[in-house]
């Protein structure tokens, strides 16, 4: 029997089911995602919402406005990093779900957050792509005009997160 909701399973849209699926599985093992979403969703609620997290995080300017903030995945070269995306009328911003541990100079180590600001002034060009073999993980590439490149994947709703994308460049330009 065909359903009457053609694009949705269970009520739940079939983007958005695997936006969830494909952001879950980046992550090094399913349960430590898990509890990790659920660590972020209290720290946001605790901290008064997305925008409030936003403001705590990065600088803001007066006018700022946040567009989208998106669970995503950074790729770096010691794999993929979960966290938050943010994207403003004046920059993009990535903040970790957790903090990472790094070394310190003074030879011990420190526990922070992996953080990446992108001024919108700064972005040379955005590009799309998708794996060849699995279309439906979706990749965002982020050049600056320094010439670095940022690679952000497993977005829950990809085409929001670069509506927005798009969007704030849109904004900047004018």
């Amino acid at each position: 029997m065909k359903s009457s909701l053609p694009n949705c399973v269970t009520g739940i849209p079939i983007n958005f089911a695997n936006g969830v699926r494909e952001h879950v599985r980046l992550g090094p093992k399913i349960y430590e995602t898990v509890k990790g979403k659920l660590s972020l969703g209290a720290r946001i609620v605790q901290g008064g919402g997305v925008k409030k997290i936003f403001k705590h995080l990065f600088r803001v300017g007066e006018r700022e406005k946040l567009l989208k903030a998106s669970q995503c995945h950074l790729s770096t070269t010691a794999g993929p990093i979960a966290g938050l995306l943010f994207v403003s009328t004046e920059k993009v911003a990535f903040c970790s779900d957790r903090s990472l541990t790094f070394s310190s100079p003074n030879g011990g180590f420190i526990r922070a957050p992996y953080k990446v600001v992108i001024p919108i002034k700064k972005i040379k060009r955005i590009e799309e792509s998708e794996n060849v073999d699995k279309p439906k993980q979706k990749y965002m590439e982020i050049v600056t005009v320094d010439h670095f490149d940022f690679w952000f994947m497993g977005f829950v709703n990809y085409e929001k997160a670069f509506k927005f994308l798009r969007q704030a460049i849109n904004i900047s330009n004018q």
